[in-house]
């Protein structure tokens, strides 16, 4: 892969997105960083071609500030990862309209509004590669608790989709990423969110909620330095994926999502198909 190109990476400054700025800045490549916080961006790297932007997701004119900031330093922007987002848990009967809002305002509206602003550079450029990190937990929805989460993250997915083919004729690509289980501090409080008000009689979500809070987190079995470099490895492929699942889990459950709705298709296809109009 190319040593100058140029990368604009939100939620940088722990997990997932930490690890890729310091594994992009190792093989020489400019990247810009964002997180709410410009000293924790700082915490992360102290290099020549790296620029941290304190940056709030959520408003319009604080990301375009960002992009321009970025154009300006570096000439352009030629990979974006939309990495930034958290975990809401909890039922869909027991998350407040506000969680639910405000989860949707960082992994969704946060993410559609770096990519509008970064757009316009990279139509000018005719060139760009965009990631999406989403989670298997946006290609299946059956975790119970997490059900929110899982809307942000299917709506990622769809949205990427239709992206992928709206940008194709000015050469610019999109990669969908979608990891299983991996060790980083996304089920630690900093990043998961559990709802204010609770019900009692959901027993099988407070079941999967403390699994992931004190079974699941620290024990997953993917390795994030393994992650980003794949990642960092497919951003230097002419024909790149744009669905790609990461780890031995988000494989598995992919397959055992398509193979459930195969399933469902062939179990109701008499009602599907009776719907047409009768010539």
């Amino acid at each position: 892969m190319e040593s100058n190109k140029i990368w604009f990476v939100t939620g940088a400054s722990k997990g997932l997105g930490r690890s890729l700025v310091l594994q992009l800045l190792q093989q020489g490549h400019k990247v810009a960083a964002t997180s709410r916080s410009i000293e924790d961006l700082r915490k992360v790297a102290n290099d020549a071609n790296f620029l941290p932007l304190s940056v709030d997701l959520k408003s319009e004119s604080s990301v375009k500030a960002a992009v321009a900031a970025t154009i300006s330093q570096f000439g352009g922007i030629d990979v974006l990862v939309n990495n930034a987002g958290y975990g809401q848990a909890g039922g869909v009967e027991e998350t407040s309209d506000a969680e639910v809002r405000a989860n949707f305002d960082v992994n969704v509206f946060g993410l559609l509004n770096v990519t509008r602003a970064v757009l316009p550079q990279m139509r000018k450029q005719q060139s760009g590669h965009i990631f999406n990190i989403s989670s298997i937990a946006g290609f299946t929805g059956m975790f119970p608790g997490f059900g929110i989460y899982c809307a942000t993250k299917f709506a990622v997915d769809g949205l990427s989709e239709a992206l992928a083919e709206e940008v194709k004729p000015f050469g610019i690509k999109v990669t969908i990423v979608s990891p299983g289980y991996f060790r980083t501090e996304f089920l630690s409080a900093g990043s998961l969110v559990v709802p204010a008000q609770p019900i009692d009689a959901y027993q099988n979500v407070r079941d999967v909620q403390n699994a992931h809070q004190h079974e699941i987190n620290g024990n997953q079995a993917g390795d994030p330095e393994k992650a980003i470099a794949a990642l960092i490895n497919v951003a230097g492929e002419e024909n790149v994926p744009l669905h790609l699942f990461l780890g031995e889990d988000a494989y598995g459950m992919a397959y055992q999502k398509m193979g459930f709705m195969k399933e469902q298709l062939e179990t109701w296809k008499e009602v599907t198909l009776s719907t047409a109009i009768e010539a």
